[in-house]
Order: structure tokens, then C-alpha cells, then sequence
């Protein structure tokens, strides 16, 4: 895949940052070092640029239908101003990828990318009801998700005969994230005529950050306080500076201390901790079942509503060691006799805690918290134990 550059690359570029190939985009993974961007978002603030994230604007008399079909939570349950978070199934239940789902205003336009922010200064600083028109969403996909999500979502409608307009309108938008106990305050620096600091979790608003019409909304994928920022992508440096170069000083923060950050979390990341060829896994198994309303029929229903009923063989936990070791992605876990319980997706040794730290799939014996296995590290067995992630209380 030719690699795409975010809207910030030569930004990033001029300050030293370093890239990585991520879901075929070139993204920092580290400006200073990962340990110390880590520090900053758990202690502080830090700012990350993730425009490669997707958005798909899907809007018209039959968005609201469209989007329950197609992801796994209640999108009726939302109004203007909220989000939630879902899965993305096929008709197996195997999870395509997860996603946020926003409610836009109604009667904002899906099609024309981030130029429909002209339709959200209608809902700038009043009523995010008070647009008329058609119900509008905006949904994120992961890294390089966004073509193949547009297409599902365009394939679908077309074979319901839905009224529904669907937009990739990932190249119009700047996606920046802004992390921990200080990014209250550092968005309140940045919006002096909006109060965005009165937003609760997983609320969303239209807000002028840095001067430029946004939509700002309390999520993040840090455990930490935090907010995302979706402008125009022309628009992205003016936003970036209002946080790096303010008076609070936002660290810069890579996709390094972006995945040290949610592995402390036992948060999921799409491709590593499933993938439907690689790592085929249910929302049942990754133990987000909490986004699966099986009141609504989207597109797996039936084959999770089977797998509640029966249980699941794995499911997806947190391990510890207790030796010196670094697990990582594909090892081995076994019942410390050489017996294969299950793998390891993810690892890292924790900057917070210090601790070698991994998630992963165990047979549902061994997936209660302080079960004791065993991780097997370049062919030797290192004693751990089970956790229920978080590793962190947050």
C-alpha cells in the first residue's frame, strides 16, 4: 500500500520526530522517547497527531437504519452531541474492526468531508439540536480500514435500497488527541469562547479551537482525561500549535507511547489484537460485550446471540510476569508444564509500572484473575499471572 501522510508530517518532520509505517500511513512513533512521552500523558498532558485514523460521514432519512445494521451497539440510543463506542462484525460475529460512533447534528451534510463543519457552526456554542434535517453520523475506523468501510457501508445500503448518503471523508479531516490530567485545562486554553471542559465522557460538541471550527468530543485510548479534535485538514497546524506551543506546553506523543499507554489499559488495537484473517475473534472473546445489543439486528447477530448463549472457548486477559522478560505479540502461553493454554497478542514492558506486561487468549480455565501460567520467552517458560485488565487503576 503507497504510504499516506498525515496533514502534519512535515510539522512533525521539522521537530525530529521519528515514522513508522502504520496501517499504510507514515506516522511519528516517537518525537523525544517513549518513556517520556508516556510520563507526560499520565502525569500531565500529551498531544498525538492519529489522522490516520478514518471517518466515514453517513447522513439522510436512512442513516440511522444504516448504522444499526452495521455496527453492534444501540445507535438509536444517541442524540446529537454523543458517541459510543462498537464493534463491526461479519455474519460469523467476527469483529472487521471497532469503531466510535458520533451523532452529528441533523441536516449535517455527509459528503462534502470536513467542509460540512460550515453545517456545525449552526450548533456552535447553543443547541446541537437545533440544526433540522436529516439524522448525520460520523464513524471512525482504524488505520486503513477507511476504503474498506466505506465500501461495506455503500454495499449495504445499495442491497437494502436505504436512503443514505456515505462519504470517506478520511483525507479531509485532522484527527489530533489530547491526553491526560492537564487536558482539561489545555483544551479550555485553547477554546476561550467555548466551555468544551463541561463535555462528560464520551460527549461531543462543535467548538473553535485555535480560531478553527471543530468537532471536540471527551474520548481517547489512554485511560487518562482526555479529548479528540477532528478539524480541517488544512487547518490541522494551526490546532496542533494552539497545544504544543501554548503556555501549558503539551508534550508531542507518538504511536510508541500510544500503545504502551492503552496495553496498560487492556485496550483492543484492530490488527494486532484481531483481525478476522489473523486473528479471528468475537466481541464475546475480547470481552467488549458490553457494545453488543442483540435487540437490534445488525449484520452477526445471530451467530453472537449463539455464542452467548454457549460461552466461548478463550477469551482475552491480561498477564503479568513474575521473571525478567519482555513478552511480546504471538508467544506462547502455557500451564508452566509446557502445555499450551493459550498466546500472547500484545506486549511491552510497562513504563508505569515497570513490569513486563502483555494481553491476550487463554482457554477460559485459566482466564481468572491470578491464575497462575506461564509465558514462554525466546523457548524458555516465564512464570506470570492472569489479569483482568486494566494493569492500572484509572
Amino acid at each position: 500500500m503507497t504510504d499516506r501522510l498525515p496533514p502534519l508530517h512535515d510539522a512533525h518532520d521539522a521537530r525530529g520526530a521519528k515514522f513508522t509505517d502504520f496501517g499504510g500511513w507514515q506516522m511519528p512513533v516517537e518525537f523525544d522517547s517513549i518513556r517520556t512521552e508516556h510520563a507526560a500523558v499520565r502525569e500531565s498532558v500529551g498531544v498525538f497527531d492519529v489522522s490516520h485514523m478514518g471517518e466515514i460521514e453517513v447522513a439522510g432519512p436512512d442513516a440511522t437504519a444504516l448504522m444499526n445494521r452495521l455496527t453492534t451497539n444501540d445507535v438509536t440510543s444517541l442524540d446529537p452531541g454523543d458517541s459510543q463506542y462498537a464493534a463491526i462484525t461479519n455474519e460469523a460475529g467476527v469483529m472487521l474492526d471497532d469503531t466510535v460512533v458520533y451523532r452529528l447534528p441533523d441536516g449535517t451534510a455527509a459528503g462534502e468531508g470536513a467542509a460540512s463543519l460550515a453545517d456545525l457552526e449552526d450548533a456552535h456554542g447553543g443547541d446541537l439540536d437545533a440544526p433540522s434535517g436529516d439524522p448525520a453520523y460520523l464513524f471512525v475506523p482504524n488505520a486503513g480500514h477507511d476504503e474498506q468501510m466505506e465500501d461495506r457501508w455503500t454495499a449495504h445500503r445499495d442491497e437494502w435500497d436505504l436512503d443514505a448518503t456515505v462519504a470517506n471523508a478520511t483525507d479531509d479531516w485532522a484527527m489530533l488527541a489530547v491526553q491526560g490530567p492537564d487536558a482539561a485545562d489545555a483544551l479550555d486554553e485553547a477554546t476561550p469562547r467555548d466551555r468544551v471542559i463541561d463535555l462528560s465522557k464520551f460527549e461531543a460538541t462543535a467548538a473553535a479551537v485555535a480560531d478553527t471550527e471543530s468537532w471536540v468530543a471527551r474520548t481517547g485510548y489512554t485511560g487518562e482525561d482526555g479529548f479528540e479534535v477532528m478539524c480541517p485538514a488544512g487547518a490541522a497546524e494551526a490546532v496542533w500549535d494552539a497545544f504544543v506551543d501554548a503556555p501549558r506546553e503539551a508534550q508531542p506523543c507518538g504511536l510508541g507511547a500510544r500503545d504502551t499507554l492503552r496495553t496498560e489499559m487492556g485496550f483492543l488495537l484492530s490488527g494486532q489484537d484481531f483481525d478476522p484473517e489473523n486473528e479471528p475473534r468475537t466481541p464475546y472473546e475480547a470481552r467488549i460485550g458490553f457494545v453488543v445489543k442483540l435487540d437490534t439486528e445488525f449484520v452477526g447477530r445471530d451467530a453472537l446471540e449463539a455464542q452467548k448463549e454457549q460461552g466461548v472457548d478463550e477469551k482475552f486477559v491480561g498477564v503479568r510476569l513474575r521473571e525478567r522478560g519482555v513478552p511480546r505479540g504471538g508467544y506462547a502461553v502455557t500451564d508452566g508444564d509446557l502445555t499450551r493454554v493459550g498466546k500472547l497478542t500484545s506486549g511491552t514492558m510497562s513504563p508505569t509500572l515497570d513490569e513486563p506486561i502483555g494481553l491476550g487468549y487463554l482457554h477460559e480455565s485459566y482466564a481468572d484473575a491470578g491464575a497462575e501460567v506461564s509465558v514462554v520467552v525466546r523457548g524458555d517458560e516465564k512464570r506470570a499471572e492472569v489479569v483482568i485488565p486494566p494493569f492500572l487503576d484509572r
